[in-house]
């Protein structure tokens, strides 16, 4: 026992360990978007199914010792392909035009596909060969080792092993550790098949185990429709719970790790033993849970959202997982059970990450699943009492409701609304009291413009005459300017283009780009020369030669998340030899739920450079229901130059950051968003 045990534990932990491992170390090739771990979620989901379905039928169709020495063949080519450190060839390059989704599947692939496929393989083919060794139904607890070992992974790594290691030591460590994992599995293999010709020891079943052995009918493909429903069911939450925190927060390793810990709970709680899933508690939990998290669909409060989410998630992977094991087979068909189960997650995985932005031109996703959870509670309370399935009627309807509400009020007087790998873009009119066009990109307002005739080239959103920019264009000399920017939105820092400047606008979703151009004349109308580079902004300029411009702006986000790898040392690097003499960075700081400050305040510091704090509320925001086209703004100007940071512009209205040495420096391989979040 304690051999299977041990390689099961080893070989869950480095499963979902290599997870944050892996996709941190590509999230900035591909912009730090959200998505990113989305399709991540695809691959591995997708290899465990393979993994599954390879061990359902090895197990099936091929003698025990043919199977250990196929297995072990397989171990050992796996090791050749280590250690798993991304290939730099996969690095994007050049302009980007399409959604980088095959490009991520294929880098996963070539990284660590056989390595995750072998460790994916090994909890479902343990636990058979234990059944076929010992006969008995204690493989369903052994799937709950399994869960805890891989809980116990995710939850060390942003506390044990992302502060204290790099990214690279990460890699070589993990390798290491599958080194120790293949010897274990193969002796395992080898074991369990010289087991099977001798004396096979019989053990006395637990009470539970009992039941379930009692239970010998093959599955039929009723019950294999339930096994994937529920376990679809499960997969769709976790997807569209995660994409609903990151694409509105930021999307890194904690935020990603947070709604899979609590998914894995479920299963180690519903697979240890039929006593911790209590039925009529968690449909009724799930009964209260579904409507408030449709209602709360687009709240964008963290302290409410983020609890919430997570609470409902609880609950309803908790109904999911339950109800699965419920309707366990008999241990001899647990690979075509566990088959059933990966297929389920594999879906999940795709419906949520892959198909909802091809046929949802919003982010209904969340709402859909909410909607589906509910009918399949109806669905089960319908074969309980009457009563029951009448309240599960109720939840439907309710659960329902909100969701289309919330779906009327997201596209309700849009003009455009389009959608791609890198979020939803709209643009709304507004008339009162003067015609103003907005973008949002998700639900935040990424620029905008007045349409009255005279004021198209007013500044205004994020932008006005008194924000950070502002200033910081009114101190630059009169003399032509070089203005680079990453992150387009609507174009609107292009107001203050004039005739000989030139602006250079980074932008990595070319329907951004789209929108800006169709929707706004910030760029068709300056008299500027007016530059549009398509990929993301730091790839973008690695590869240039140093611009030396006067002004750079880092005004890049996605929804309202911040990608960190703009963030970082090696980041600012760049920014800094694009940077004339005496340039200005500009830092968009406004954020509901992060603080960058102490970030920026550390990265001046370490290349000699001063970080001013710009706090804009114009005296007539749009809370006072006048010049609503302005907006209250938080920027962070840096900058060496004296006569940049003591002009009269900017030192009226800033505050220098203050000095923070304890606060650590962020790099690629360092970055902790727990310590600026905003409270």
């Amino acid at each position: 026992m304690l051999l299977y045990a041990s390689t099961i534990f080893l070989s869950a932990f480095l499963l979902f360990l290599v997870q944050p491992i892996i996709a941190k170390q590509i999230l900035p090739w591909f912009g730090g978007a959200a998505s990113v771990w989305a399709v991540c979620l695809v691959f591995f989901q997708s290899t465990l199914l393979l993994g599954y379905a390879y061990a359902d039928w090895t197990t099936r169709r091929i003698a025990p010792r043919t199977q250990a020495k196929l297995h072990i063949a397989l171990l050992a080519v796996s090791l050749l392909l280590l250690p798993i450190i991304p290939d730099v060839r996969w690095k994007p390059g050049g302009e980007t035009g399409s959604a980088p989704t095959l490009a991520i599947l294929g880098l996963l692939g070539v990284t660590i596909g056989l390595q995750y496929f072998m460790l994916s393989s090994t909890s479902p083919l343990l636990q058979s060969w234990y059944w076929r060794h010992f006969k008995t139904a204690a493989p369903y607890r052994l799937f709950a080792l399994s869960n805890f070992a891989s809980l116990l992974a995710l939850l060390s790594y942003p506390v044990v092993i992302e502060p204290f290691l790099r990214l690279a030591v990460q890699s070589y460590s993990w390798s290491a550790l599958y080194a120790g994992f293949a010897v274990l599995c193969a002796l395992t293999a080898w074991t369990s098949a010289k087991a099977t010709d001798g004396t096979r020891v019989q053990a006395a079943p637990a009470a539970d185990d009992a039941n379930a052995d009692a239970n010998t009918t093959a599955p039929t493909w009723g019950d294999r429709l339930s096994w994937l429903g529920f376990s679809a069911m499960g997969s769709c939450l976790l997807l569209a719970v995660t994409n609903h925190l990151t694409q509105n927060i930021a999307s890194i390793p904690f935020l990603w790790l947070v709604p899979l810990s609590l998914y894995l709970i479920t299963f180690i709680i519903c697979f240890d033993h039929p006593r911790w899933y209590v039925r009529p508690l968690f449909m009724g939990l799930v009964a209260v849970a579904l409507p408030g998290m449709a209602f709360f669909t687009e709240s964008l409060e963290l302290y409410v959202a983020a609890p919430l989410y997570a609470a409902g998630m609880f609950v309803c992977c908790m109904f999911c997982h339950g109800e699965l094991y419920r309707v366990r087979p008999a241990p001899r068909y647990l690979t075509t059970f566990y088959l059933m189960i990966s297929v389920g997650g594999a879906l999940g995985a795709l419906l949520i990450a892959i198909i909802a932005p091809l046929v949802l031109k919003g982010y209904y996703e969340l709402g859909f699943t909410l909607i589906a959870c509910a009918v399949l509670v109806a669905w089960c309370a319908m074969s309980i009492q009457k009563w029951m399935a009448m309240v599960a009627f109720v939840v439907v309807c309710a659960t329902s409701w909100f969701v289309m509400d919330n779906i009327n009020d997201y596209s309700r007087d849009m003009r455009v609304m389009v959608r791609n790998f890198y979020g939803v873009v709209r643009t709304r009119d507004y008339s009162d009291p003067v015609p103003f066009r907005v973008m949002y990109h998700g639900a935040i307002n990424h620029g905008g413009q007045l349409r009255a005739p005279g004021d198209e080239r007013k500044p205004s959103t994020y932008f006005g005459p008194t924000s950070g920019y502002g200033r910081a264009f009114a101190s630059l000399p009169e003399t032509p300017r070089r203005v680079g920017v990453i992150g387009l939105g609507a174009g609107a820092i292009a107001a203050y283009a004039r005739k000989g400047d030139l602006f250079r606008f980074y932008e990595i979703d070319p329907q951004v780009a789209a929108v800006a151009v169709k929707e706004f004349t910030y760029l068709t109308g300056s008299p500027a020369q007016i530059d549009v580079v398509l990929g993301d902004g730091r790839l973008s300029l690695e590869r240039e030669a140093p611009q030396r411009y006067d002004l750079l702006a880092i005004d890049a986000f996605a929804g309202d998340s911040i990608p960190m790898h703009l963030l970082t040392r090696e980041a600012m690097a760049v920014y800094v030899k694009h940077l004339a003499p005496d340039g200005v960075i500009v830092f968009q700081a406004t954020n509901r739920f992060v603080g960058i400050a102490p970030v920026v305040e550390r990265l001046a510091a370490a290349f000699g450079m001063t970080a001013l704090m710009v706090t804009d509320e114009p005296e007539n925001g749009a809370t006072k229901g006048a010049d609503y086209w302005l907006s209250s703004t938080d920027q962070i100007i840096v900058s060496k130059s004296r006569g940049i940071l003591d002009a009269a512009s900017i030192k009226s209205a800033a505050d220098v950051l203050p000095l923070n040495s304890k606060f650590p420096l962020w790099t690629d391989d360092f970055y902790n968003l727990l310590g600026i979040l905003k409270r």
